[in-house]
């Protein structure tokens, strides 16, 4: 994920450098960009079989880390040599100005075609994230702009052998804020190893925890209407959902220097057992095998501040690929995307990348670790005769779903605090005071 300054340069690049741009002809084959870097081979393997079934070769090139791959993209649109197949990182006002510059084609007619086909086969809170509905914020007319090959949940994550160690169930992890602290002392008191540990180096995974509690606490509706400016960040509610940062470092289960460890460092450092909880990505399934297959672990819900209000998971499109509206190859590269969202495809991509479907697929399917987050997909019945009921999915909320997003400008004040609130240096009233300070100074520009 990008950081929040990276965002702010990527969408003031676009404003610069995004229009009149031409696309170059090009005759062979289809190229695709990518910063996937754990898919790879994966993706190398599906376009060998897409080309031994239509003669059409297929190239994935990769580009990492995220921000030069975002900056390679910008510079393609502005020189007019974008590829067929490409995706992009940042908010959804990023994607809205590579779609209003002409450069992202509308996918709306091909996914309603045949009563709307391809739409149906997604999750639809997966596909949500790539559209744009009727008179949005970013004024983009209203369609489908990109084809998800993957579904992402935020989930925490426990070390299951750590359970058993300390003489907790395994198949449990805590329900709410005070049992997930009290789990997290008894750990390191017992076994000497850390009680949390996040990539909090990195803004984003801030935000989206930041994000799940406040409206577990609060309620959408509430948190929506502070990002349209009615509520204010010095709410009390507030307040409490920042004060939640300073009664884990008051706890004492944090992970030293977690404000600047980046996600693959806390990655890592889960995977060497060196803490017992974390908060991740359904991504990390795929990371947990590469760095140690043995590792004994599980995924729960957000441990719950109140029981008020429903809990979100942030959650939705994983990657998305857009097509360029320039690509002598538009054609192709619709019927490549169609193919790759095929149930058999995806069901590859889920056993080779240990990551969930963007297409409705029976859970039974799925690897053993993947069925929990299953269950925050919308499968029913219905979908998969013999499978078990699944809950709907309203649990999952995403930036790119909301009627508006924050301005980045707000975001990266929240997140700075947020860290320093974690390393002691600032309160979470004085935090609250500097974030609508800034939201009230963007709002008047």
């Amino acid at each position: 994920m990008l950081s929040q300054k990276s965002k702010v340069l990527l969408f003031s690049l676009c404003t610069l450098l995004l229009w009149g741009c031409s696309q170059a002809p090009r005759t062979q084959g289809l190229v695709v960009w990518h910063w996937l870097t754990d898919r790879q081979d994966a993706l190398n393997d599906l376009a060998v079989q897409y080309q031994e079934k239509t003669g059409i070769p297929v190239e994935f090139k990769l580009f990492f880390p995220a921000d030069i791959y975002s900056q390679k993209v910008i510079a393609a649109a502005r020189a007019g040599n974008l590829p067929d197949i490409f995706g992009i990182l940042g908010e959804k006002k990023i994607l809205g100005s590579f779609i209003k510059a002409g450069h992202i084609l509308d996918l709306t007619s091909y996914m309603e075609k045949d009563n709307h086909k391809w739409q149906n086969s997604f999750y639809p809170q997966t596909l949500a994230v790539t559209q744009f509905k009727k008179d949005n914020f970013y004024k983009v007319p209203p369609g489908t702009y990109a084809v998800p090959i993957d579904t992402t949940v935020m989930q925490f994550i426990y070390n299951r052998s750590v359970f058993q160690q300390v003489g907790l169930d395994p198949n449990r992890g805590p329900r709410t804020f005070d049992e997930f602290i009290a789990v997290a002392k008894q750990v390191k008191e017992n076994l000497g190893i850390d009680g949390f540990v996040c990539g909090w180096g990195e803004g984003w995974l801030l935000n989206a925890l930041a994000t799940e509690w406040a409206i577990n606490l609060m309620g959408e509706e509430k948190f929506l209407n502070t990002i349209a400016g009615t509520v204010s960040y010095t709410d009390p509610q507030w307040i409490k959902v920042f004060s939640l940062f300073m009664k884990l470092k008051e706890s004492g289960v944090l992970a030293s220097n977690i404000e600047k460890m980046t996600n693959k460092e806390a990655e890592d450092a889960f995977a060497k057992g060196k803490a017992v909880f974390s908060f991740n990505g359904s991504w990390a399934v795929n990371v947990y095998r590469q760095l140690n297959p043995r590792l004994d672990y599980a995924f729960f819900s957000l441990p719950e501040v109140s029981d008020k209000y429903p809990e979100k998971i942030w959650g939705g499109a994983g990657t998305s690929f857009m097509v360029h509206a320039r690509s002598a190859q538009k054609e192709e590269a619709v019927r490549f995307l169609e193919w790759i969202t095929q149930n058999l495809q995806q069901e590859f991509l889920v056993l080779k990348t240990n990551n969930l479907p963007a297409v409705k697929m029976d859970p039974e399917k799925f690897p053993s670790i993947l069925k929990t987050l299953g269950n925050d997909l919308k499968m029913s019945v219905e979908d998969f005769p013999g499978s078990s009921p699944r809950p709907e999915l309203e649990k999952l909320t995403h930036p790119n779903v909301w009627p508006k997003n924050e301005d980045a400008r707000v975001i990266e004040v929240m997140n700075r605090g947020l860290q320093q609130i974690i390393m002691g240096l600032k309160t979470p009233q004085g935090v609250a005071q500097e974030i609508q300070a800034v939201k009230e100074r963007v709002s008047q520009l």
